[in-house]
Order: C-alpha cells, then sequence, then structure tokens
C-alpha cells in the first residue's frame, strides 16, 4: 500500500490535490477499519479486542453483539474512537495526504 500511495502523489504532485487527499483519506481509513472489524469474526474476539482498545465492557458488549453490516460499523463513533488515525499509523499505514504534505513541502 505504501508504494502505491508514494507512486501516486508523486505522479500528481503537481497538481492541486488537497481536497481529493482528504477525500480519499476518509474512504481509506473507513475501508481499513471495515477490514479490521471484518477480522474480529466472533462476539467474544470483538469484545476481548475492544476491551484492549479501551472501551468499557457496556459499550464493548453492545457493539461487539451488533448485527449491523460491516462499513456501518467502520463509520460509527466506537471504532473511531478506538481505531484511531494515530494507532493505525502506528501500526505502518501512510495515509496519502501525510505524505502530499511531506512532498510539497
Amino acid at each position: 500500500m505504501k508504494e502505491f500511495v508514494t507512486g501516486w502523489v508523486n505522479y500528481f504532485k503537481l497538481a492541486e490535490m488537497k481536497k481529493l487527499m482528504t477525500n480519499i483519506d476518509q474512504w481509506l481509513r473507513r475501508r481499513i477499519r471495515m477490514y479490521i472489524w471484518k477480522r474480529w469474526k466472533k462476539v467474544k474476539t470483538r469484545y476481548e479486542m475492544l476491551r484492549k482498545l479501551g472501551v468499557g465492557h457496556n459499550n464493548a458488549r453492545k457493539y461487539s453483539c451488533t448485527r449491523k453490516g460491516y462499513c456501518h460499523i467502520a463509520n460509527s463513533q466506537i471504532l473511531n474512537c478506538t481505531l484511531t488515525d494515530n494507532r493505525l499509523r502506528k501500526v505502518g499505514y501512510t495515509f496519502s495526504l501525510d505524505y502530499y504534505k511531506t512532498v510539497i513541502a
């Protein structure tokens, strides 16, 4: 993914792309959160991982047992607060807007 982001940003760096990069990053973060939620298939795993991320017992139980779709949960407040952008960066995900700011500067 890092190669894709760096190549794409370097190719289009002459254009004004800040708004486009922001939209792409929002979509990409939602897809990453959706993938992570999908990877936690069982209710027990979802509960344990939410507890590890600092969610209280009641909220972790409520969200781990939900029947809402992956895309809906990926855009929910619980995953936006627990799987923050900084945590995703720490794991190793590269976002296009961050790289775009370093290339332009």
